[in-house]
């Protein structure tokens, strides 16, 4: 069993700066495919960025250029630095994370084993 830990959400004025952390608990850290989603009501979740086990990052068109996923191994820990944040970024991020047997295909093509219980980002002009 995996337990994601988010935090750093919070709120920022347009065009400004935030990071999150998502920690995770578990075996295999280093092995799974991890990724941030969020939500806004009434809409699905909807991907932001993923990161490999290996560091291949993708990112969504919304977050292209201006937000950057990361991670560190050794801390069990993944990341995510959003800059020049706009009001539609508010919404409630959610860390996810597959399962360390997981494969390209898989990670590329369905949604995360396991999820974190949100955290709050609202921008604010």
């Amino acid at each position: 069993q995996v337990q994601l830990v988010e935090s750093g959400g919070g709120l920022v004025q347009t065009g400004g700066s935030l990071g999150l952390s998502c920690t995770a608990s578990g075996s295999n850290f280093r092995r799974r495919a991890m990724a941030w989603y969020r939500q806004t009501p009434g809409k699905q979740r909807e991907l932001v960025a993923r990161i490999t086990g290996s560091g291949t990052t993708f990112y969504t068109d919304s977050a292209k250029g201006r937000f950057t996923i990361s991670r560190d191994n050794a801390k069990n820990t993944m990341y995510l630095r959003m800059n020049s944040l706009r009001l539609e970024d508010t919404a409630v991020y959610y860390c996810g994370a597959w399962s360390a047997t997981a494969i390209q295909s898989t990670v590329y093509s369905t949604s995360p084993d396991y999820w974190g219980q949100g955290i709050q980002v609202t921008v604010s002009s």
